[in-house]
């Protein structure tokens, strides 16, 4: 404010768009780069999705297939190994054919995610859902891998017989079907601290 004479005079600065709209720009930037990030979290969840939805699958169909019969056999005994001779191995198959189904219906839900990156309410029920996929699978898999381990070892003390000597087939068919599971369950850890990444970036 100057004052010149009987009159005064306010300079007032004159203020051009050129800030608001770097402003502006700075704001869109950084939006279209959390979008970005967003979407790229939700493609690589589709992905995840897909790699544990085959491992269980696969974990599923090995179990399932796992039957062997040995070429020798009495008149009153036929030995033959089967996983329906062990509640463990159907509790595994049963297991890893519902996490496989849970994978199936859960990917268009993770496409929703990668259309609508911000879509919280849909991350936040997948991320409950996965947690609960990773205990059911991690404790059918730890089971699964007990019985893998007696089978091939044995235990003394519970006069428990190594069986793998003789049932080669159906111990490999069941030793692979527990690494599945056990991929299956790291994919699926993985989407989970997914989940739990991508819930915290949005708020």
């Amino acid at each position: 404010m100057k004052n010149s004479n009987d009159s005064t005079v306010i300079d007032v600065p004159l203020t051009t768009g050129s800030s608001k709209s770097k402003a502006a720009a700075s704001v869109a930037s950084r939006q279209a780069n959390a979008g970005g990030m967003k979407r790229g979290l939700g493609v690589f969840d589709f992905v995840l999705r897909l790699g544990a939805l085959g491992a269980a699958l696969a974990a599923a169909a090995t179990m399932g297939t796992s039957d062997e019969t040995l070429p020798f056999f009495t008149q009153f005994f036929q030995f033959e190994a089967s996983y329906e001779d062990l509640p463990t191995f159907q509790f595994f198959l049963i297991a890893m054919g519902i996490i496989a189904g849970y994978m199936a219906l859960s990917v268009p839900f993770s496409i929703v995610c990668i259309v609508r990156p911000a879509a919280v309410g849909i991350r936040l029920v997948l991320f409950i859902l996965d947690t609960v996929a990773l205990t059911f699978a991690t404790s059918a898999a730890a089971a699964a891998a007990a019985m893998v381990y007696l089978a091939h070892s044995g235990n003394s003390n519970t006069n428990w017989l190594a069986i793998c000597d003789q049932f080669e087939d159906f111990c490999q068919n069941i030793s692979g079907a527990v690494v599945g599971s056990f991929v299956a369950v790291l994919l699926i850890m993985f989407l989970v601290l997914l989940s739990a990444f991508a819930i915290r970036n949005t708020h």
